[in-house]
């Protein structure tokens, strides 16, 4: 499937800043896709499954999760974070800092590289 990935900051996110970003809070804030669940029928994941995020300069794999908020179909939301650091390009466009909206992704439903806790890196780019 493909799609619209939009990052931006949560409120659980932010609690998990203010704990540290080893905290198992931040940890969890950051390896989640919310999905339209419309988007998630249509891919055949249910809240908690794996899905692979392909870009053209990477891949993580996060857990899905059905938002809690309005989110069209088509378009997927990804914290801030190493997840999503993975997989933006280094180009800023002149403006010195990288796009982190807009971008076009390909979703694969599975995967197993999601870092297993708080303290680990995301191994991203793995190919099962």
């Amino acid at each position: 499937m493909e799609a619209v990935l939009l990052t931006g900051r949560t409120l659980s996110q932010g609690m998990g800043v203010e704990l540290g970003k080893s905290s198992s809070v931040y940890y969890r804030s950051v390896v989640t896709c919310e999905m339209n669940a419309e988007d998630m029928r249509r891919l055949g994941v249910a809240p908690g499954d794996p899905v692979r995020i392909i870009t053209e300069h990477g891949s993580v794999v996060v857990r899905v999760v059905e938002a809690l908020e309005e989110v069209p179909q088509g378009v997927i939301f990804i914290p801030y974070g190493p997840m999503i650091n993975a997989i933006i390009g280094p180009e800023t466009h002149g403006t010195g800092m990288p796009s982190f909206k807009g971008i076009s992704v390909k979703l694969k439903v599975g995967g197993t590289a999601i870092p297993r806790g708080p303290g680990t890196q995301p191994r991203g780019n793995e190919e099962e």
